[in-house]
């Protein structure tokens, strides 16, 4: 059996089992008796049972009726329920957020995010963390609300939003030669072997693009798929780096890393927050691209 039932119909009907009156129920739904009376009917023809029953003056509910009062009731509560998870979800007291943040990124990244939660702590956070290349494939894909990256592309549809500097320095061991001068001219950079991030990568990227621009050449001595193996690879003396600075809090406040004042560096980049274009962010994603927005890199920087 297929019950084609109505909410207005429930609603109607457990109007007159808690009254046990038509005219009570039609007065408490603002309605007039004959509509409850119709609304009643058609249930009962619907679901191919009488729901009441008449004895006298009074009427009263069959086995049928209490039955399905009770479902009625869970029925209602289940609607309740629904409707408030949806109403959170269009506000910010609940919902889901997924981000995706270049490798780079997530040294600042995961404290922006529990600066977020603390603020919106009913929203519940997905973080990725990958490489460039995995970035382009899930907004290509639509795999995540927002993505946080060094340079977009410019062969994609996507809403990119700049919010904060990424300075690319260059990095030596403490002991190296160059950690004295200043000004490394760029011929002076140029004797020296790099470790260099994978080919594909932001940084890398923006290395070349910089060098190329500068006419000069590296010498590359190994490739690394992360900034943490450049930085053990630089501690160890195995060549210099160039890598954001916002990677290099702890290795600078202990001192195992030193930065280089070399000529025309640091290179100027920028984080930016990024969606396909067209995409219908969450409210819970909107907030959190307005948090990046309006200062949580200045936070971060310390300004």
């Amino acid at each position: 059996m297929c019950m084609n039932l109505t909410f207005r119909q429930i609603k109607v009907f457990q109007a007159v089992a808690r009254h046990l009156s038509y005219t009570q129920a039609a007065q408490s739904l603002h309605l007039s008796q004959p509509a409850v009376s119709m609304q009643v009917k058609q249930l009962e023809e619907n679901i191919g049972l009488p729901l009441f029953e008449q004895m006298g003056k009074k009427i009263y509910l069959t086995d049928a009726g209490n039955e399905f009062f009770n479902y009625s009731q869970e029925i209602t509560r289940l609607l309740d329920e629904a409707d408030e998870v949806m109403e959170s979800l269009k506000g910010i007291r609940g919902g889901k957020l997924s981000v995706s943040v270049a490798s780079t990124a997530n040294y600042f990244a995961t404290r922006m995010l529990a600066d977020f939660s603390r603020e919106y702590g009913g929203v519940t956070i997905s973080l990725d963390v990958t490489n460039r290349r995995g970035l382009l494939d899930q907004l290509i894909n639509n795999e995540t609300d927002l993505v946080i990256m060094g340079r977009p592309p410019r062969d994609l549809d996507l809403v990119t939003e700049p919010f904060m500097d990424n300075p690319l320095v260059v990095i030596a061991p403490p002991d190296h030669p160059l950690v004295k001068e200043k000004n490394i001219p760029m011929k002076t950079l140029q004797q020296e072997t790099f470790v260099m991030r994978e080919s594909g990568s932001g940084t890398r990227i923006a290395m070349q693009r910089f060098f190329s621009e500068q006419g000069v050449s590296l010498t590359t001595g190994m490739e690394m798929t992360s900034n943490e193996a450049i930085k053990q690879a630089v501690e160890a003396g195995l060549g210099l780096g160039i890598v954001s600075i916002h990677t290099l809090e702890l290795e600078l406040e202990t001192g195992r890393i030193a930065l280089l004042d070399a000529e025309s560096f640091p290179i100027l980049r920028h984080w930016y927050v990024v969606h396909r274009e067209g995409k219908r962010l969450s409210q819970a994603a909107q907030a959190f691209r307005q948090f990046v927005l309006d200062g949580a890199g200045g936070t971060l920087l310390g300004k």
